[in-house]
């Protein structure tokens, strides 16, 4: 992926996926800090696009609550029979129009447990 399809994706997604979750404008953008994600376009288009970013240190998965719904979307595709690369494409698309706003916003709501159990750990890890 390059910086120009990961600004494509928010493009795209972020406003829809904010309005979809209830966040209204009183949200903060988290992404961490892979190449394409610090890239001045997409630096830019966040700077007037996102109400705030957070800053991450970067290989921070207890930070990122994205993981645990890559988690989520691996344990449904492994339940399902796939042989061939189309399947699989089926079954990812299905699966993630499947998850249920509910799941990502009590990931989102997760975020100061995580932050303090971050904090406690002294940045190590912790049980996120």
């Amino acid at each position: 992926m390059t910086k120009i399809d990961y600004l494509n994706i928010l493009r795209d997604n972020i406003t829809p996926s904010a309005d979809k979750l209830g966040l209204s404008g009183n949200w903060i953008f988290q992404h961490d800090n892979d190449p394409k994600h610090t890239s001045h376009i997409v630096k830019e288009w966040l700077l007037y696009r996102t109400p705030k970013t957070l800053d991450h240190p970067p290989q921070s998965p207890d930070l990122n609550p994205i993981e645990h719904l890559w988690e989520h979307l691996d344990r449904k595709i492994r339940q399902r029979s796939i042989s061939n690369k189309d399947d699989l494409k089926r079954a990812l698309i299905e699966e993630w129009n499947n998850i249920s706003p509910d799941i990502t916003k009590n990931l989102v709501k997760s975020m100061p447990k995580r932050l303090n159990a971050v904090l406690k750990s002294h940045g190590k890890q912790t049980k996120y």
